[in-house]
């Protein structure tokens, strides 16, 4: 992962409402393992985020003022330093506006995975622990912790560069429960979601388990087929990277690797080429679990409206085929 530039700045705001000092550094950080384990761990870190958005840029204005600092250094009109410089006092101005955020150590990472250049901001955060020096005396020691990471975006330079129709070049860490603390950090930014996420994971698996319909495949191959999805999906996931529609055609039939694709385009879905992942809805699509007062229940996906049919208006279930080794245990209780 070659590292282009990377600067760490410090704001310190406490909660109890007095002014945010920043302690700005003038130079960039020098490449070294330490920087380059930091930022992988990071990476990570973030990717693993469950409940992230996309989005893009705001036009540029006086109240998103971030995507043309951005554009002045990428085109070579100011220092990777000087920007991060003038984006860390916009961020202090606006977290001293908001009453629900603490300070904490500011990263402007640019740099590069594969032929794609990104630029990763985090605000990160000290965990207190203990260590053992070399006189074998325990010692306190304070490290950063990437581990509770809250807030912190991604934006994908060569896309925002190369598709200005794109409207998920960004990445960002929503607030849970509905909690605003993000939305200071998502309009520094100056990002607006443009990809329902969950939705559009949702659509996707509604377009599978049609596709599996249609096909009328037998379980094995549906189960295959869906483990394939998860996969592919799980591990674009995790490098941080959407899922192309049209690779995950090929993956799940080789022999027709259209075919999937071409379900999706002639069923008009409103699916776009790619879509990011969102893991919890992948997770949930795994299977259909439940435990109540004894009895418990655990199938997958895609053997609803098949072997397991679902009565909303009774609430009940069907399940068809049982199990030999379940039928068997029934048979000798009956004896």
């Amino acid at each position: 992962m070659p590292i282009r530039h990377c600067i760490v700045h410090l704001i310190d705001k406490k909660p109890d409402g007095s002014p945010a000092v920043l302690h700005a550094r003038d130079s960039e950080l020098a490449t070294s393992d330490a920087i380059e384990n930091m930022l992988a761990d990071l990476n990570d870190s973030y990717n693993a985020k469950q409940g992230k958005a996309w989005g893009f840029f705001h036009g540029e204005s006086g109240a998103y003022p971030f995507s043309g600092w951005l554009k002045q250094y990428l085109d070579g009109e100011n220092t990777f330093a000087a920007f991060s410089r003038t984006a860390v006092e916009h961020l202090q101005k606006l977290m001293e506006e908001s009453n629900l955020s603490t300070g904490g150590h500011v990263l402007f990472a640019h740099y590069q995975q594969g032929m794609t250049e990104y630029l990763a901001i985090a605000l990160l955060h000290h965990s207190e622990g203990v260590a053992v020096n070399a006189e074998l005396d325990v010692t306190p020691s304070r490290h950063l912790d990437l581990g509770q990471l809250h807030l912190a975006a991604r934006v994908n330079l060569s896309e925002w560069k190369n598709n200005q129709n794109s409207k998920q070049y960004i990445s960002f860490i929503k607030g849970k429960n509905g909690k605003k603390v993000s939305d200071y950090f998502r309009d520094f930014i100056g990002c607006q979601e443009g990809v329902d996420g969950p939705g559009e994971t949702r659509t996707l698996l509604k377009a599978f388990s049609d596709y599996v319909e249609r096909e009328d495949l037998p379980e094995e191959a549906a189960r295959e087929k869906t483990q394939t999805l998860v996969d592919y999906a799980t591990s674009q996931t995790k490098l941080g990277e959407p899922m192309g529609l049209q690779e995950l055609s090929s993956l799940i039939d080789e022999d027709r690797p259209e075919a999937f694709y071409d379900h999706i385009r002639n069923s008009d879905y409103g699916l776009s080429p790619e879509i990011p992942a969102d893991k919890r809805t992948l997770n949930q699509f795994r299977r259909f679990t439940g435990r109540a007062e004894g009895l418990s229940i655990s199938f997958e996906a895609h053997l609803l409206g098949s072997k397991v049919e679902y009565d909303e208006e009774a609430g009940t279930l069907v399940i068809k085929g049982l199990p030999t080794q379940l039928i068997d245990q029934l048979k000798r209780r009956k004896d």
